[in-house]
């Protein structure tokens, strides 16, 4: 592949895109004219950089240099191959949710050993899988699920290792849909009932009890929640092993923000020292420490290319319609999210601005990817949709019967593609006519 470049001079960094920047009139990410990948390869067009995500894992590595602690990254965030290949070639472990994204985890290069299962609905035979592959830890969400997973491993002659979620009730301070560790959310085991369902996992013959586990919520921008949240499963942890139960590793989880639209969290080599401090002061900072980043690794490492196929002027609202739509970008639909939308190429000569609501094409009123943005575009205009790394690809569909976007991987000057565009056949290719 020989994408056009773009000469070199002074770069103007988008805030939040360190690796995403115009040089002269052109978008670029990492050494490569995003404009050329558009040409070559069509839009809508998912491309991440490399770079990007490594320098995010970066700072958790920092964050956490001489301790002993294991990064598992979230992959529900985004799970192509090639995105989970870098995360394996750098170290990491897996958080997973399905039986599926264990198959991912391991057709990628990663180990089943520094594999953490999460979530509430774990089916028998995705912990039969999970055990047979040998995961590092299963997170259980309820006492039911201790009682099933003792049954299925006792049943294979094994014992399956496993952490408790417990839900702080701590507020994120964050999207409803995302906020996961308050009292009304349907993840982990309460505060006031962990101490008896850990009496409980200890009595079952198959679970080895190796950790707790604790996560509040995503797009997480304060440090205060996770303070607060340390706080009550540090006291939980002492009462554990007063009770005669020893824990290996204290999972705090992940959920920390990215920089949409100004929005500042902390660093995570800044938030972990202030965490660390913490754990210190309490007594357990020997403990193994395991942490579930899955945004704050990929969601400002990828772009979403696209182009303008119409402007639609309107009595109350300006529309600017795009290839580009709900099925390839789904949060603002789901959580009213904004991302940032900038052009690939400033246009030579003066352009009239406008408000637009930026829309797609699919029969929806929710179809909308931006709401009141000023642009100058005219139609075969191609725009990036930034922030666009996490939960838009791994959240994409066929609706409409409209096919799942490519993916690129930049690696400096070099494109690699890691998803090819899927085709209507292939949507269609597990249906069958009614003879």
């Amino acid at each position: 592949m020989t994408p056009q470049h773009v000469s070199p001079g002074a770069a103007a960094t988008l805030p939040g895109h360190p690796f995403v920047a115009y040089h002269g009139a052109a978008l670029q990410m990492e050494d490569v004219a995003l404009s050329s990948l558009a040409a070559q390869h069509g839009t809508p067009l998912f491309v991440y950089s490399k770079a990007a995500m490594l320098s995010a894992l970066a700072a958790y590595q920092r964050g956490f240099a001489g301790r002993d602690a294991q990064i598992c990254y979230a992959m529900k965030a985004n799970s192509s191959l090639g995105v989970l290949q870098v995360f394996a070639q750098a170290g990491c472990g897996f958080d997973i949710v399905s039986g599926g994204e264990l198959d991912r985890v391991l057709a990628a290069g990663g180990q089943a050993s520094k594999v953490i299962f999460s979530g509430v609905g774990k089916t028998r035979s995705e912990m039969r899988q999970a055990l047979q592959a040998g995961i590092g830890c299963f997170n259980v969400e309820s006492e039911a699920e201790l009682n099933v997973l003792s049954e299925v491993a006792l049943s294979m002659s094994l014992r399956a290792p496993v952490s408790i979620r417990v839900n702080p009730n701590v507020d994120p301070k964050t999207h409803p849909y995302i906020s996961t560790g308050l009292k009304g959310n349907k993840f982990g085991v309460s505060h006031e009932d962990a101490l008896r369902i850990y009496r409980h996992a200890g009595s079952l013959s198959g679970l080895r009890v190796v950790g707790i586990d604790c996560h509040i919520g995503s797009q997480i921008t304060e440090t205060e929640p996770y303070l607060d949240a340390m706080d009550r499963v540090l006291d939980l942890v002492a009462g554990i092993e007063a009770d005669g139960t020893v824990l290996e590793h204290i999972d705090f989880g992940g959920g920390l923000g990215i920089n949409y639209n100004s929005d500042t969290p902390p660093a995570a080599d800044v938030l972990w020292t202030q965490l660390l401090s913490k754990l210190d002061a309490r007594g357990f900072g020997k403990k193994k420490l395991m942490i579930e980043p899955g945004r704050s690794l990929v969601g400002n490492a990828g772009v979403c290319l696209t182009e303008v196929l119409y402007v639609k002027p309107g009595e109350q609202k300006n529309f600017c319609i795009i290839d580009a739509a709900m099925n390839d970008l789904p949060r603002p639909a789901m959580y009213q999210a904004f991302h940032a939308i900038v052009p690939l190429q400033h246009a030579a000569g003066a352009r009239t601005q406008a408000v637009y609501d930026v829309v797609g094409p699919v029969c929806e009123s929710g179809d909308w990817i931006g709401r009141d943005r000023t642009l100058a575009v005219q139609a075969g205009d191609q725009l990036a949709v930034l922030s666009a790394g996490a939960y838009c690809m791994s959240m994409a569909s066929n609706y409409n019967t409209r096919g799942r976007a490519a993916e690129l991987l930049v690696d400096g000057s070099t494109v690699h593609v890691i998803r090819e565009r899927e085709s209507a056949a292939e949507q269609m290719r597990h249906e069958r006519l009614v003879p």
